[in-house]
């Protein structure tokens, strides 16, 4: 019997992941984001609601973080407080595995081994189905940009932590792929299934619901009022909790309250565009997420007219920052000696492992997208890089927020090598459409350089230290 490619390549992806995983069995958790969505999900699990912050867990958290109970609306010592400040889906999906394992120790371990089996290894065979989608003709790029998506090495580490990336990346692709199924063959059952894989990607990240109105847009034009079977089902899937909020916080409130915190790290006068340790603590004393929203965004808004000038410099900081190197989390994990001392020469291996295959695929996908033919597809793919890559480049930005493009990077990339030489100088040729794209690709690739250059000139001093004797134990914060 035959096994089909995307079965062979989601076996192949799911045993690269497996390694890391088991070799770390028993990896706790930081007091981090991890520590939230746990908190979040073990009072899921335990029947408390979607509450954090209860007694035991601030005990943890007085080294660092004075909450202030009076801010908390019916703060109860043993459940905590109701909240809204993290999207709701990603704890569901902990609570789940946590309700099925237990809520011991080991729950960390079965986590990391249902976002292997779950979300992280159906990324190489969705990413195959929705090259296949988006070009038909081309076998050899879906397998290639399959095989990118299931060896990717941050995609591999992923799975360890306990971040709402994990769901996030599989749900965006699934909605995608969806998306493309209901441009070629609008049926009812099509747009309803995208409109309602696409809302619980929002409720993981709320990033998204620019997207969601930009594929409604391109599905109404494509086939007018069909297309309220989408934004209809999309709307009916997020308004429960958009009400729950509401009700909370008796006002009108979305599917999180983070963009107060977030904005107020994003033009912090000692900040850069990125997350900085010191003001990240700043308003974590405000248990009422309403009240940490409002005073977080009335900040930034005071950070922006006491300094309008710095505006554009932190939004091509932050453009940068989401093209960066995927350096952060191997600086931070390495110099807090959470793997110990590694000797110079396999550091610099490891570092080039982990480092070197954004830079091959994000210098290809600027070829492969200029070789694309102007259609629906093609437009709806575009959006979602604008769409997502705004927010970022206009609140905060980190290099871990493009993973979540890297399986349509791939695609883009094997693209472009399948094409090799000859098919670029045909595009070149055929047309000043062909000529103004390669063009773009070539100068998209001269910025990308550019910014990795003056980011390794910018860390030059963190990593010598790193690369010292003592390198693992630098501390340096995240």
């Amino acid at each position: 019997m035959k096994v089909s490619f995307p079965v062979r390549i989601y076996i192949v992806a799911l045993v690269l992941r497996l390694i890391p995983v088991l070799l770390t069995r028993g990896l706790g958790i930081g007091l981090d984001d991890m520590f939230q969505y746990d908190m979040l999900a073990r009072s899921l699990a335990s029947g408390n609601g979607f509450r954090w912050y209860a007694q035991e867990d601030l005990k943890l958290l007085d080294p660092y973080v004075e909450f202030d109970l009076s801010t908390a609306n019916d703060y109860d010592p043993e459940r905590g407080v109701y909240t809204s400040f993290r999207a709701p889906l990603y704890p569901t999906f902990l609570a789940l595995v946590y309700f099925l394992n237990g809520l011991d120790f080991s729950r960390f371990f079965a986590a990391r081994l249902a976002q292997v089996i779950l979300l992280g290894a159906p990324l190489a065979p969705l990413t195959y189905l929705v090259s296949r989608r988006f070009l038909p003709d081309a076998e050899k790029t879906a397998r290639i940009s399959a095989w990118i998506a299931a060896c990717y090495p941050m995609l591999l580490v992923y799975p360890l932590g306990l971040g709402t990336e994990n769901l996030f990346f599989v749900l965006l692709l699934s909605s995608f792929l969806f998306l493309l199924k209901s441009f070629e063959k609008p049926s009812a059952f099509r747009l309803l299934l995208s409109g309602f894989v696409l809302a619980l990607a929002a409720l993981t990240r709320s990033v998204l619901l620019p997207f969601a109105f930009l594929a409604f847009l391109v599905l109404f034009l494509l086939h007018r009022r069909r297309a309220i079977l989408f934004i209809a089902m999309f709307f009916a899937v997020i308004s429960p909790w958009i009400i729950r909020n509401s009700l909370l916080h008796q006002k009108i409130t979305g599917i999180e309250t983070s963009m107060g915190y977030n904005l107020y790290l994003g033009y912090h006068p000692e900040g850069n565009g990125s997350f900085i340790f010191g003001p990240s603590l700043d308003l974590l004393t405000i248990l009422d997420d309403a009240g940490r929203d409002k005073v977080g965004t009335q900040k930034a808004l005071e950070f922006i007219k006491d300094q309008p000038g710095r505006f554009l410099p932190l939004a091509v900081n932050r453009l940068g920052f989401f093209f960066g190197l995927e350096k952060r989390a191997l600086m931070y994990f390495y110099s807090n000696n959470v793997v110990g001392f590694i000797p110079k020469p396999a550091l610099l291996t490891v570092s080039a492992i982990l480092l070197l295959p954004f830079v091959f695929i994000s210098t290809s996908a600027a070829f492969g997208l200029s070789l694309l033919q102007r259609n629906p597809k093609t437009t709806l793919l575009m959006l979602l890089f604008i769409s997502y890559i705004l927010p970022h480049v206009l609140i905060l930005s980190e290099d871990r927020f493009h993973l979540a493009l890297i399986p349509y990077f791939a695609i883009l990339a094997a693209h472009g090598w399948t094409n090799d030489i000859k098919g670029l100088s045909a595009h070149w040729r055929e047309s000043s459409f062909g000529k103004l794209a390669l063009m773009f690709a070539g100068f998209a690739i001269l910025l990308l350089l550019t910014n990795w250059g003056l980011e390794l000139f910018r860390d030059a001093d963190k990593i010598a230290q790193l690369l010292a004797p003592n390198g693992n134990q630098t501390y340096f914060p995240y």
